[in-house]
């Protein structure tokens, strides 16, 4: 606030908002840095979101400001995993699943989503599963 950073105080104050409905809705339980992550990580995508929308209607203004907000809170998410180490650690859970086919994208895909939940992508996940369940 003393710095007069308009842009690092929306986003603080988003995250911050965030966090406090985290508390609220949990009926006061412990907010644990998994929720914290996975409410960080809805921001960033709300952000994604706003600025391809943004982007169709020539808002050139809004999805600036929306991309600033998002390196802020980028920021304060874990490193992402890139595809190549996403890819083998899936291999390594269809190898432990003993999946063999498309058929078994539902043993595969909930074990992959809660181990590379918070670095990686669900999209690039899913992708992956798919493709090598193929």
């Amino acid at each position: 606030m003393k710095a007069r950073d308009e842009v690092r105080l929306r986003a603080l104050r988003s995250i911050k908002s965030a966090f406090l409905l985290l508390a609220t809705a949990e009926g006061g339980a412990e907010v644990t840095d998994d929720l914290c992550i996975k409410a960080l990580q809805k921001l960033a995508k709300q952000r994604k979101d706003s600025i391809s929308i943004f982007e169709e209607q020539n808002r050139n203004d809004l999805a600036d400001k929306e991309k600033e907000e998002l390196l802020i809170i980028d920021a304060f998410l874990p490193v992402k995993m890139n595809e190549a180490g996403v890819e083998a650690k899936i291999k390594e859970i269809i190898a432990n699943a003993g999946a063999n086919g498309p058929r078994d994208m539902g043993k595969v895909i909930p074990v992959a989503m809660k181990e590379l939940g918070g670095v990686a992508d669900g999209k690039l996940i899913s992708e992956i599963v798919k493709r090598l369940l193929q």
